[in-house]
Parts: C-alpha cells; sequence; structure tokens
C-alpha cells in the first residue's frame, strides 16, 4: 500500500500543479476585475490582464492563448465603457498593451509547441532505434532465469545509453550491463557499438578477459571512425559477467560501473565489489589488464546488476538510493519479481522524480524445486496444445 500511495502522490502533485497553472490565467483576470473596479479610474490593473495572456502562452493550447488574450481585453473595454473613460489616452493605450501582449503570447505559443514537437520526436526517433538496437533478453537462457527492465526518466529529454546484453554460448551464459556517458542518437549509436560487439565476442572469446578486449578495441575502431572518442561519448562504464555450464561459478569484470549483487536464497546478499579498480571501455589510456573476480553463485541464487540510475536516484533530501541495503534481507520468487519490486522502491524513493535512465538486468539459476515447477508447467502447456 506504501508503494501505491507515494506514487500515486506524486502523480497527484502534478495533476494539481497543472490544475492551478491552468486556473491561473482566469484568477488573474478576476482579480484584475475585482481591483480595477474597486480603486478609482486613474488606477489601472492592465499589468495582470496582460500577465494573464503570459503565462497561458506556454502552457495553453494556441486556441486556448487567444482566448485567454481576447478575454483580457474584452474585459478591460468593458470596464472602460462601463466608466465612461473609454475615449482617454491611458484607457486607449491600455487597450494597444494588451492587443501587443496578446500578439506576444501567440507567438511565444508558437515557438514552444514548436521546440515542445521537435523534442518529441527525437525522443521518440531515439527510443525506437534503442528498442532496435536493445531488444529484450528471453526470459529462460541456457538453464537461466532472465529479466531484464530499461526504464526511461520521466524528465529527461533524449534517452540515454544504458545497454544490456544475454548471450547462451558455448562457454557459458555470458552478459553485459553498461551505461554510455551522454544521451540521445549519439549514446544510442554508442550502444549498438558495444551490444553488437559483446555478441560476436561473446561466441568466440575463450575467456571474459577476451571479451572485454574486444569492447575495448571496437570502441577505439569506431571512435578512430568518427574522428575522435568525443563522437562516440567517450566511454563506457560496463560489468560483464559469466556463469559456466553446469557450474555455481559466477565470473564478473567490473569496469568503472556500479557494484552488482547477488542475492541468496535465504536474505543474504553480496556487493561483489572488484579486488582491483578498473577504468570504463573506451578511454583511449592504453591495454587495461582485465582480470575477472569469482564468486559463487549457487541454486536459488539470482546475480544483479543495474547502471548508476538506480544507484544514484535521491529523494527529496538529496539522499542516494542503496540498492544493497533495500534488498538485503528480502525474498523474491524469481528475477522478474525482483525487478518489479526494485522499481516500485526506487519510484517511492524519489518521489517519481528521476532524472536519469536505468537499466536492470537479473539472472537467477533455479532451485531444484524451482526447476522441476518449471518443466512441470511446460509439460502441461503442451499437453493442453
Amino acid at each position: 500500500m506504501g508503494k501505491r500511495d507515494g506514487r500515486r502522490g506524486g502523480v497527484g502533485g502534478v495533476s494539481r500543479s497543472r490544475r492551478l497553472v491552468r486556473a491561473l490565467p482566469a484568477v488573474m483576470i478576476c482579480v484584475g476585475v475585482a481591483f480595477d473596479v474597486g480603486t478609482p479610474t486613474e488606477v489601472t490593473a492592465v499589468p495582470l490582464f496582460a500577465a494573464a495572456s503570459l503565462v497561458a502562452a506556454p502552457f495553453f493550447s494556441l486556441a486556448g492563448t487567444v482566448r485567454v488574450a481576447v478575454a483580457a481585453i474584452l474585459v478591460v473595454l468593458a470596464i472602460r465603457l462601463s466608466d465612461g473613460a473609454i475615449l482617454r489616452v491611458v484607457s486607449i493605450t491600455d487597450l494597444l498593451t494588451l492587443v501587443t501582449v496578446g500578439a506576444l503570447a501567440v507567438l511565444i505559443n508558437r515557438v514552444v509547441r514548436r521546440g515542445t514537437e521537435q523534442l518529441a520526436s527525437a525522443r521518440v526517433i531515439a527510443e525506437t532505434a534503442m528498442r532496435a538496437v536493445l531488444p529484450k533478453p528471453e526470459d529462460r537462457i541456457g538453464g537461466l532465469l532472465v529479466a531484464a527492465r530499461y526504464e526511461a526518466a520521466q524528465a529527461d529529454e533524449f534517452v540515454g545509453g544504458d545497454l544490456f546484453a544475454v548471450a547462451d554460448t558455448p562457454h557459458g551464459v555470458r552478459l553485459v550491463v553498461g551505461d554510455v556517458r551522454g544521451k540521445g542518437l549519439d549514446a544510442v549509436a554508442a550502444v549498438a557499438v558495444v551490444i553488437g560487439a559483446f555478441r560476436e565476442a561473446a561466441e568466440q572469446e575463450r575467456s571474459l578477459e577476451g571479451v572485454a578486449q574486444r569492447l575495448e578495441r571496437a570502441l577505439a575502431r569506431e571512435g578512430s571512425r568518427r574522428g575522435g572518442l568525443d563522437s562516440m561519448e567517450g566511454f563506457v562504464t560496463a560489468v560483464l559477467a559469466e556463469i559456466p555450464v553446469g557450474s555455481d561459478t559466477l565470473k564478473v569484470i567490473n569496469r568503472g560501473h556500479p557494484e552488482p549483487l547477488v542475492l541468496h536464497p535465504d536474505g543474504v546478499l553480496d556487493v561483489l565489489a572488484p579486488t582491483a579498480p578498473a577504468l570504463p571501455l573506451g578511454m583511449g589510456l592504453g591495454t587495461w589488464p582485465d582480470r575477472s573476480d569469482e564468486w559463487t553463485l549457487p541454486a536459488g541464487a539470482m546475480f544483479l546488476a543495474f547502471t548508476d540510475g538506480l544507484s544514484e536516484a535521491r529523494d527529496m533530501t538529496g539522499v542516494f538510493y542503496d540498492p544493497a541495503d533495500r534488498l538485503r534481507g528480502r525474498l523474491f520468487p524469481g528475477p522478474e519479481e525482483l525487478l518489479s519490486a526494485l522499481t516500485d522502491d526506487v519510484r517511492l524513493h524519489t518521489g517519481g522524480r528521476s532524472t536519469d535512465d536505468l537499466a536492470l538486468l537479473a539472472v537467477a539459476r533455479p532451485a531444484r524445486g524451482q526447476q522441476e515447477r518449471r518443466t512441470t508447467v511446460k509439460i502441461v502447456r503442451r499437453d493442453r496444445e
């Protein structure tokens, strides 16, 4: 209930703010009428009427802005007619001011709308490109249960460069979670390079270190082709992992990325801190001597990797979200349930005000009973078919 109420409160706050903004021009006109009627003729409330049109310009439609501007002009005209002061120089000046401000409000409205449409178009293009290069993995790969999420920031202008991929290879299940510096179509292009290089290297390289070096070379080649690192967004933080077939070993290489987690079936949580820090991929500072760390992923445990959109999410007081602290001691039926709970929890923490995209990838080694249940379900479904 708490999570739902938190999300509802965030959405309700936004709705109330929008209603207030939309009501503001009408309120300003009403206050202006009361002020103008209750004061001597020499005192005018024209600034309030003019401000009503300017407030409407960035928030209303073109028709709405025109209606507010015309309403302000007609109200002032009616007041001056009732006062018998319509032919005074001050009254004529006031009306000319309102006409000018109304025309300016219409112009501002068109500029804002055009910019909004261009921004929305750029975001749609980026999101479409992101879906093309970052397809959601299957929910079962190499005997492991897999779930992935890409959450775009609500307040962001463009899709970022968060990425994930999972591959079933002769060497085991290999995966990558990364974050390209930058946003927009250039970041999406860099994601495509990393994902493409990973899928090829995951099949061909005998070691996880070899996969990391292939990604490094792919970014260097693409950066040189485009005329420098800046055009390829500079660098990529990444976690690469390998889960060999028939083994509870988990190999991890961390290249400047947030530390992944392992959630055990008894609620114990491991933070997979690298034994030696390493630079992100693509920094152009020479070949980095990659070395994987080995951990244990027993039956029923889950491996969770994420981007800094999760670990750097802040609440209203500026406190960062700590996934290890929030997940420690909690149990989840599977990776999909883990990611659902995690995304709900981070929304609650931030109040729905995310400022960065985030990617989540969870991989679980099924427990024996879980494996048997899933096999039974598949057999029953086939019998029904």
